[in-house]
């Protein structure tokens, strides 16, 4: 049986992204597309590397036939997405890919992203879409919140340790990379070539990220009680990837023994062996995350690090995932694709 699904917002990377995978899947056929500035005209016009496909001609969201369609990616800016989502028909199953659903208190929404929510009713039946840690639940669900790409990363270095109380919960920092494409497609200043080349910087610095938000309240409601961890992003430049180096203190062979048995059975998720850390040259392209473990020179401490591509693992490559479970279909469909290298 073959599912009809929409893209909203398909004229942006992770829109893009989610074309490149569901051109492979054989069991989900795209029917409409949007990009509100870009209405009109072709995927090809504005991704030439996706002209071999023949897709729907990119139309504004007014536009788009809801009719027959099973499932709808919403690709949109935060913000945008809550007002959008809200008058969607009330029979489709939706994969949000933006914020403004995975917050479950509308305080901390508000707090984090600046205004109140604007659809409070879908936002208490909206299932965070952590795949791994909450598979039984996106199965079930109309609405699925996809995680932001950076939490993603560092919940996959952190929620099978602090599940298994083998890590201090008030000594974690994060250092972490992030590519220039988790920035999105709009034009900005600091995103030019000349201000990002040859060199990398520090962003959000002081614990003002906004996906500090799901941390929060991701690795707290593990823990059973507050957790906040330290956490600093830079922007690094290169097109792909996160690269999540945390610093914790915990024995490392427990460590890497909880990794272990936590993802054995995880198809997307490789935990290397103890002592070897990833590159996030070896996930591009890929729904993969790479998971190592290194001891430190201290005893009773270790460094995690976690790498993933933040359009495929991190966004697009996890909707599709939820979207699998949502359509009863195979969980892998249409993402086993190896990484690109070199």
């Amino acid at each position: 049986m073959n599912y009809k699904i929409a893209i909203l917002g398909a004229s942006g990377y992770t829109g893009a992204e989610l074309v490149r995978l569901i051109a492979g899947h054989p069991s989900i056929e795209i029917s409409a597309l949007s990009g509100n500035s870009k209405a009109g005209q072709s995927m090809a016009q504005v991704f030439p590397h996706l002209r071999h496909l023949d897709l729907p001609v990119l139309s504004t969201i007014e536009d788009v036939d809801f009719s027959g369609i099973d499932l709808v990616f919403c690709a949109l800016p935060h913000k945008t997405s809550q007002d959008v989502i809200s008058k969607l028909p009330k029979t489709l199953k939706i994969v949000d890919l933006s914020a403004d659903f995975r917050l479950r208190d509308p305080a901390a929404y508000e707090k984090w992203y600046g205004n109140p929510h604007a659809a409070l009713e879908m936002q208490k039946e909206a299932v965070y879409g952590l795949t791994e840690f909450y598979r039984d639940e996106i199965a079930s669900a109309r609405l699925v919140a996809g995680t932001g790409c950076n939490a993603a990363t560092a919940q996959f270095a952190l929620r099978p340790l602090i599940a298994a109380g083998v890590i201090d919960l008030d000594e974690i920092i994060i250092d972490l990379a992030c590519a220039v494409s988790g920035a999105g497609r709009s034009l900005k200043e600091n995103l030019l070539h000349a201000e990002l080349s040859e060199g990398a910087h520090a962003y959000a610095v002081g614990g003002t990220h906004r996906h500090l938000g799901e941390l929060d309240q991701e690795f707290s409601a593990i823990a059973g009680r507050p957790v906040e961890v330290q956490f600093t992003p830079h922007l690094i430049p290169a097109n792909r990837g996160i690269l999540a180096t945390v610093y914790v203190k915990g024995d490392a062979q427990t460590l890497h023994n909880v990794m272990k048995k936590q993802y054995e059975d995880e198809p997307f998720i490789e935990v290397l062996p103890i002592g070897e850390h990833p590159s996030i040259r070896h996930i591009r392209g890929s729904n993969f995350c790479h998971v190592g473990v290194v001891a430190d020179r201290r005893d009773g401490r270790a460094i995690v690090i976690a790498a993933l591509d933040n359009l495929t693992k991190g966004s697009s490559g996890q909707a599709l995932q939820n979207a699998n479970l949502m359509l009863n279909l195979p969980e892998t469909l249409g993402l086993t694709m190896a990484p690109l290298f070199p």
